[in-house]
């Protein structure tokens, strides 16, 4: 019997893989240290000019290697935004004297859900031990982390396909929970099921009502399909592994899916093919954030009905240089025709600008509340010259 070549090679891979990790632990930890000369410097966390000749250096590199531009551009970008996040986190948990032991994290349905997915990869970055706390409803949520039976909040607040969540935009409303962090995880939505059957035999599609909104180009190919929903993608799929049955399937992530010995059955069904949710972290105490680190600002605020009364707040910010990135509506309970607002400002709370905005905003505006202030996750790649 002759050995196969396809083995020996695969082989080389692996033991390759394993010298690129080690590699890659060096280079996370050397950005550590550079965190902390930061940190005692005060520069800034970013270096753009830094990032943009660092991968043209490596572009130029790669060639005698025949390995493309995109292909390194790609995958040193990806490497460059893990190092500032790294740094950030550095700089936040000393500022703040946070525990990096461990930390309970309250979020949307039981395991396998996005908001748990989500609650992991914050937690990988930010804590050595995730203690999870599934919950049923948003509202519970923030129960568990006002009541002090969990440490932080994981909610989704927006998606790029379906737009904001109400629900949680109505709870911010009246919580005294402050923001601290966000998040933004891609969706890939996947039709799973307890075995591999045809899409034409499945009779009950089950899911939280936000996939259900976000893959309907593809659910209408399928009329004769009933859809049930659910409180969360994890309680669909954990139904149909239970339920067993060929004729029914869940919406949901693959790696939730895989939780519940699902199998994929169709991948890719969101109606946008960037299909990203942005998650809000809350906890008790607010954060300082530290000026090295681009940061957000959001607040919420009621301006009253007068004409021209959100221009002129809006006005306010300009004035002052304060970026808007967000602005959202929603309806005052028990007022009717009143509204309020929520908005995101790309600014440090403890700047000069916003400290004077606020102050302008309180003498025009009916009500005015900072909902947090906290480091800003969206590091927006640097391209190569």
């Amino acid at each position: 019997m002759t050995d196969n070549p396809l083995l020996a090679l695969r082989e080389r891979i692996s033991a390759l893989d394993i010298k690129l990790l080690a590699l890659l632990a060096e280079r996370r930890q050397l950005a550590i240290e550079i965190g902390q000369s930061k940190l005692n410097s005060h520069r800034p966390i970013r270096d753009k000019e830094r990032e943009r000749d660092l991968l043209n250096t490596l572009i130029n590199a790669a060639k005698p290697y025949d390995l493309d531009g995109f292909y390194i551009t790609r995958l040193f970008q990806l490497i460059i935004e893990d190092s500032v996040l790294t740094q950030q986190t550095l700089l936040q948990h000393q500022l703040n004297q946070i525990s990096q032991h461990s930390a309970r994290i309250a979020f949307l349905g039981p395991k396998g859900s996005y908001s748990h997915l989500a609650a992991r990869q914050y937690a990988a970055r930010h804590f050595e031990q995730l203690i999870e706390c599934g919950c049923q409803k948003f509202a519970d949520i923030f129960t568990q982390v006002e009541t002090g039976q969990a440490d932080y909040a994981m909610l989704p607040i927006e998606n790029t396909s379906s737009g904001s969540i109400n629900e949680v935009y109505d709870l911010l409303q009246h919580t005294s929970l402050a923001i601290v962090g966000e998040l933004s995880l891609p969706i890939d939505h996947c039709l799973l099921a307890s075995t591999d059957c045809d899409l034409a035999d499945i009779e009950i599609v089950y899911s939280h009502p936000q996939p259900f909104q976000q893959c309907s180009q593809f659910i209408q190919r399928f009329p004769h399909w009933k859809l049930e929903f659910c409180e969360s993608t994890a309680a669909a799929m954990e139904k149909v592994a239970k339920l067993g049955s060929t004729k029914v399937a869940a919406l949901g992530s693959e790696a939730g899916g895989a939780l519940y010995n699902l199998q994929v059955i169709e991948r890719h069904l969101a109606n946008q093919q960037q299909n990203i949710t942005r998650f809000i972290v809350l906890a008790r105490k607010a954060l300082e954030v530290s000026e090295q680190v681009p940061a957000k600002t959001t607040l919420i605020m009621a301006t009253g009905q007068q004409s021209g009364a959100l221009v002129e707040a809006l006005l306010v910010l300009r004035e002052h240089g304060v970026i808007m990135t967000k602005l959202e509506s929603r309806p005052i309970h028990g007022n009717p025709w009143e509204e309020m607002f929520y908005i995101d400002l790309q600014a440090n709370l403890r700047s000069q600008a916003m400290q004077q905005a606020l102050k302008d905003l309180a003498a025009i505006t009916r009500s005015l509340k900072v909902l947090g202030c906290y480091p800003s996750e969206n590091i927006v790649p640097v391209n190569p010259a």
